[in-house]
């Protein structure tokens, strides 16, 4: 079975239909997802629009950008450390 990704505004419409009444069940067969993925998007996504999705997205994108960088950069120091540390 191939693997759905769901964008920010189909999901934000899969939680406003959740919260309009109709059963988890329901909208899980209805989409393919399942009961997990659903009471992830809601735990995370509950009461944001489409652009505060984005924008987390944005930031997460970013942050993962910023670690890597300082990952990096230990790395880096790290091994200067070792060399300079050597009796030459």
């Amino acid at each position: 079975m191939s693997r759905k990704r769901y964008t920010e505004e189909q999901i934000v419409r899969i939680l406003k239909e959740a919260a309009a009444g109709v059963r988890t069940e329901e909208i899980c067969r209805k989409y393919g997802v399942s009961p997990n993925t659903f009471y992830h998007w809601r735990n995370k996504y509950a009461g944001m629009t489409v652009p505060d999705i984005k924008r987390l997205r944005a930031l997460e994108d970013e942050n993962l950008r910023l670690k890597k960088k300082v990952a990096e950069l230990i790395l880096e120091n790290d091994a200067a450390k070792v060399i300079l540390s050597k009796n030459w």
